[in-house]
């Protein structure tokens, strides 16, 4: 076994460690003391098992992600981007209830050659981590263009902002970055590994920009489906 395949072994056990501690502990503590303990003691103490088991179950599915992405196949075909996305706001919105989300769509914009799923999980990774890092009532935007001969999707917010010295962790397996809301939101580094992952299996580009304290732009980029639509782009432009 490969020094990374250790390392990658190890952070998996102590990521899957937390969680598990977590719940093994409140559970045993209301098994043992149920009749002693404050009605309002015990719902807090479910909450916590409740939250860490979705932690743990989030965690799980990311790891099958990362483990699947170098065998599974992609279902690649003809995907109206702006569409596409209109189907993953309404769960974000659900889940950050307390966020404004708002969209600037190039109505004009071609088709993109994608495995439609995929690029929803993309999608899905991006808001959530903008909403994440964002305090409660800010904007997360979520725009399309066309740049330089690429659809362009981008995603805004007005969040924490990354550190320069943090740049090259932004992509880095079970990499969180320290701020203020770090220790409020729950995440195991792996959504923006995958996202980048994703990004570039379907021959896209993923960057970013931002500074600390002045929210943060992630930008993807995917060629257009056909030579004929970027060849009536170019002519439209």
């Amino acid at each position: 076994m490969s020094t990374t395949e250790d390392e990658f072994i190890a952070t998996v056990s102590h990521e899957l460690r937390t969680p598990l501690t977590s719940i093994r502990g409140f559970s045993q503590t209301l098994l043992n003391s149920w009749d002693k303990i404050k009605d309002e003691d015990k719902k807090k103490f479910i909450g916590i098992i409740e939250e860490q088991s979705n932690r743990l179950i989030h965690l799980v599915e990311n790891i099958l992600s990362v483990s699947k992405m170098s065998t599974e196949n992609q279902v690649m075909k003809r995907v109206n981007v702006n569409n596409s996305i209109k189907k993953v706001i309404p769960l974000i919105k659900e889940q950050y209830k307390n966020h404004r989300f708002e969209t600037e769509f190039l109505d004009s914009l071609p088709d993109a050659r994608l495995d439609e799923d995929k690029f929803q999980q993309i999608i899905t990774n991006l808001l959530d981590n903008a909403a994440k890092y964002s305090e409660p009532g800010t904007k997360v935007t979520i725009a399309t263009e066309i740049v330089n001969g690429m659809i362009t999707i981008k995603v805004k917010d007005e969040g924490v902002g990354i550190k320069k010295e943090d740049y090259d962790k932004v992509f880095q397996k079970f990499s969180r970055l320290e701020n203020h809301l770090t220790s409020k939101t729950q995440g195991n580094g792996l959504g923006l590994y995958i996202t980048k992952q994703l990004v570039e299996k379907m021959g896209g580009e993923i960057s970013f920009s931002g500074r600390e304290n002045k929210g943060t732009v992630f930008e993807i980029k995917f060629p257009f489906y056909s030579q004929e639509e970027a060849l009536k782009c170019s002519q439209m432009s």
